[in-house]
Order: structure tokens, then C-alpha cells, then sequence
């Protein structure tokens, strides 16, 4: 069977592959939903852990849902909180505990101890309040360095709480009487470190509960912080070619195109705004003739002082479209906002370039 070309959703149709930018919080730091549609963004990724949080589920349940509250009308995934376990808990033990029942989240940075207990249900029942296109099960992702023995109680914990995920999907489908064509998508997470074998079982195990697509889980670079090609095409085989395959966290332009090479057909990453807000703008090395070189230009640089050209001749980004590199170069020199908001959406700009051409190289007919 095929690959699906396109992810449907209530909220629109998405053409694969495609980038999914970080609005973790509810929104894409420096820009608006009005500038994410000018550059050609399909959707965003929320994070379950960071909303209950802040604002709070119930809020956005009164605004009627994450769509509603960020403006946003194209489709949205949201992740299941289970990589802030690693990110925080497993990092320093302080934020928290994980433990079969769940991830219990201790809030130690406000100066008053709170706490919040995710477990798998609790996770799936966030993400149909916020009303998401594409939800994940919450996973138990180890740390990069764990050992064997982690990474295998790692394994054990995320098929664990996958299965109890899918139940409580599949009770919440019911309950709200969605048909097959109006309810979300659930993605089972594939955990394992570097382990093959792991990995393996991991998939085995998720097949047989059965998701509407899979996503890559854990760290995707090695200890030298190069792609982990072979783990991560390793996942891809083990994924069902005619269901949708998720990269979460690979960012890097050249590291999608090698993952969209694996057949992985969503990505998300928080890589090309938070490089845009350090001053760092991709450039493509050529027009639109479906090349995929590219390379830096770092803004601060003097020598962009008077430099009237855009930061690429190759795009249409608004920021390219109407600006200068001296007038950028003014901006973040006097740490003006705007700065920011030119420099993101140039970023997201290429990004949604960079899957067009990819898209056109997939589908380009062999000679």
C-alpha cells in the first residue's frame, strides 16, 4: 500500500510531508496566526504538560478550544507531555516522579510546590478538551544516555500507557458520538534508545494495539550530535508504510530530507524560530528549481550594516519581499520586536519551502 499524500483533518487538509512549527505554549514566539498563513504554514504542535499549566485546560475549553483560542484554523497536533519527563524529571529529579501509574509533575519554580499527575487517560483527556487534530499517546521517553535496563522498563511503561491511552481514545470517541471522519488521529510513539531490538519490540507491540500512525520517540542524534540515521531508519521499517510516520523533535533542514527519504512524512521542531531569534536566517544557495542547498547568514554580522539586498535573493518571504539586510541589521541593533517577528517568518518561510520541494521530488516522475 501507498503512503498517505495527505493528512485530512476537520481542520483542513495537509499535503505531506509537511513541518509542523512549536506553539507549545499557544503560540509561535514573535508571530500571529495571520503571519503563519503568509508563509505557508499548514499547522502547529501544542504541548499537553505546558497548557495545563498555563493558561489551564479549563480556560481554553471556555474559548472553545485551542483553534478558538489561538486563531489558528489549520490543523494542530498536540504532543502528549511525556518529553518533558526526560527533558525535566529525568534531567533533575526534583520536577517530579514517573512511575506506571503516570508522570507526576512538581512545580518548584513559582516559590509554592504544585503539582500535576499525567497519567495516560488524563493526557488523552486534555488533548480531546483542547480539541486537537492529531493526538499522541503519552509516552515514557529515557534519557539519551540511559542504559539497557532503562530503556527496556522505558519500552515496557510506553506499551503500557499506550494501551491505556487507546482505550480511553476510543471511550472518548463514543462518548462524544464522532464518526470516524470527525474524530482525531491517535499516534502510538515507537521508544528504544539505540537499541534495535528494543525498538523493535516496541513496534511489535504498538502494531498489534493498532494507531492511525506512529511516531519516532526519544532522542534523534547520536552522542556526537549527528543524525541517528540508522536508529531512525531502523524506526521507519517498522512502521506500516500506508499510515503516517512522525519524526517528533527532528528539525534541521538536512536532517528532515534525509528522514523524508526514510519515508517519515510530518516533522516538528522549535529549531528554525529559536535560530531566527539568535539572528540566524536560512538562505537558499539557488532558485526555485527544487535544490535543497542552503546556508546561514548571520545577521549580526557588520558587514550587513549597508547591505540594501534582502537576507535572500531566492525567497518571498514578506521579510525579503519588503526589507533590507541594513534595515534587519538596524533592528536587532536596537533590539527592536520587529526584528523578530521578520526574522520568524522568513525562518518559517523557508521551511515551508524546504517541504514543497521536497514534495516536488517525491512525486517528480522517474525519467
Amino acid at each position: 500500500m501507498h503512503p498517505p499524500g495527505e493528512l485530512i483533518t476537520q481542520h483542513g487538509r495537509c499535503p505531506l510531508p509537511a513541518f509542523f512549527p512549536d506553539g507549545t505554549r499557544g503560540v509561535v514566539r514573535a508571530v500571529d496566526a495571520q503571519d503563519l498563513e503568509r508563509c505557508g504554514i499548514p499547522g502547529l504542535v501544542v504541548n499537553t504538560f505546558h497548557l495545563t499549566n498555563t493558561p489551564g485546560i479549563g480556560v481554553i475549553k471556555s474559548q472553545g478550544g485551542i483553534h478558538r483560542f489561538m486563531g489558528w484554523p489549520r490543523p494542530i497536533i498536540s504532543d502528549s507531555g511525556g518529553f518533558q519527563a526526560m527533558s525535566m524529571i529525568r534531567e533533575n529529579a526534583r520536577y517530579g516522579a514517573i512511575s506506571d501509574a503516570g508522570i507526576m509533575f512538581t512545580n518548584v519554580d513559582t516559590g509554592r510546590k504544585t503539582k500535576l499527575k499525567l497519567t495516560p487517560e488524563k493526557s488523552i483527556q486534555i488533548q480531546f478538551a483542547l480539541g486537537a487534530d492529531l493526538m499522541v499517546c503519552l509516552d515514557d521517553c529515557p534519557h539519551p544516555q540511559a542504559g539497557h535496563d532503562q530503556v527496556a522498563e522505558a519500552v515496557r511503561r510506553t506499551v503500557r500507557w499506550a494501551k491505556r491511552c487507546k482505550t480511553e481514545f476510543e471511550r472518548q470517541v463514543t462518548n462524544r458520538r464522532l464518526s470516524p471522519g470527525d474524530r482525531p488521529r491517535l499516534f502510538g510513539v515507537i521508544q528504544g534508545g539505540y537499541d534495535r531490538p528494543l525498538r523493535q519490540r516496541c513496534a511489535e507491540q504498538l502494531l498489534d494495539i493498532g494507531f492511525d500512525g506512529y511516531g519516532f520517540g526519544g532522542w534523534p542524534l547520536d552522542a556526537s550530535g549527528r543524525l541517528a540515521v540508522e536508529t531512525l531508519a531502523h524506526t521507519a521499517s517498522l512502521m506500516p508504510d500506508h499510515l503516517f510516520k512522525y519524526a517528533l523533535g527532528v528539525g534541521r533542514p538536512e536532517n528532515i530530507v534525509r528522514c523524508a527519504e526514510m519515508g517519515y512524512q510530518i516533522f516538528d521542531c522549535v529549531l528554525p524560530t529559536r535560530d531566527a531569534r539568535h539572528q540566524r536566517l536560512y538562505c537558499w544557495d539557488a532558485g526555485p528549481d527544487h535544490s535543497l542547498a542552503y546556508s546561514f547568514l548571520y545577521i549580526q554580522d557588520k558587514r550587513y550594516r549597508r547591505d540594501p539586498r534582502p537576507i535572500s535573493e531566492n525567497c518571498a518571504c514578506p521579510c525579503c519581499t519588503h526589507y533590507s539586510r541594513s534595515y534587519l541589521y538596524h533592528l536587532f541593533n536596537i533590539r527592536e520586536t520587529l526584528s523578530l517577528r521578520l526574522a520568524t517568518m522568513h525562518n518559517l518561510f523557508f521551511y515551508a519551502e524546504l517541504m514543497n520541494r521536497l514534495r516536488a521530488r517525491i512525486n517528480r516522475p522517474v525519467q
